[in-house]
């Protein structure tokens, strides 16, 4: 799929709006980072494309500020993408979004000019917080000459970030990851909340809410599970087409 969604409400984008451009190959992971993104205040969603052409097509047509950015894609890399825009003269400031969490590629990924580096699953606050100190930092660069090396240090380090992903309050890093790694062993069997309460080693309760946490952040499926006396219980599901 190679279509670009326009703004939200199909008008003018609003006057000084940041525009940011949503390159990913799942459409509900798409969908999702669009409306993280409208929800905060000063940036607009231009558009979704699904593939690195297509995000080429729509750069060479639409200028942006900022690409949201998938690296596995369809039809290839997205470092590859990058560097085709710098290429061809395109300067939009990347963000790349991913499941990869191989620090080559985190290198490779600096070295073609990748701004942030965000690692799925994410929250909300956690994307607000990159693109605040994105438009921090290019603010601070959008003078002309800086006064001096004061003005340089402030800029940059407008783009570092807290050691601590920002997850929503009473979930930790650490036990995110053992349920994320417990729900993608499961496969397509998928887990309940109490089998992987017993595969990582918590209650049930504290299961639950972080399976919940992934169903909201579009990385897991939830669905009911048929067959016992009773009601339904519920079962996650590792989203298949969240691996990139």
């Amino acid at each position: 799929m190679t279509h670009a969604d326009p703004a939200p409400d199909g008008g003018p984008l609003p006057r000084q709006a940041i525009t940011v451009l949503v390159v990913e190959d799942d459409p509900i992971a798409a969908d999702a980072h669009a409306m993280y993104v409208a929800r905060i205040p000063g940036f607009t969603v231009a558009g979704k494309v699904y593939s690195g052409a297509a995000a080429l097509r729509y750069c060479r047509r639409h200028p942006v500020d900022l690409i949201l950015l998938d690296l596995n894609l369809p039809d290839g890399h997205g470092l590859q993408v990058v560097r085709s825009l710098r290429a061809a003269g395109n300067t939009a400031d990347v963000i790349a979004v991913t499941s990869a969490r191989d620090l080559g590629v985190v290198r490779q990924a600096v070295s073609a000019g990748v701004v942030q580096y965000l690692l799925k699953p994410f929250t909300f606050p956690t994307l607000r917080d990159r693109l605040e100190r994105w438009a921090h930092y290019r603010a601070e660069l959008a003078g002309g000459e800086a006064s001096g090396q004061d003005e340089v240090d402030r800029a940059l380090a407008a783009l570092r970030t807290p050691e601590a992903s920002v997850l929503p309050k009473g979930l930790s890093g650490p036990t995110l990851e053992a349920v994320t790694r417990a729900l993608r062993a499961a496969g397509s069997e998928g887990l309940s909340a109490n089998a992987a309460a017993q595969e990582i080693g918590v209650s049930r309760i504290t299961a639950r809410r972080y399976l919940e946490h992934l169903v909201d952040t579009g990385r897991a499926l939830r669905s009911p599970q048929y067959g016992q006396v009773g009601r339904p219980e519920l079962c996650y599901r590792w989203a298949a087409r969240t691996q990139s």
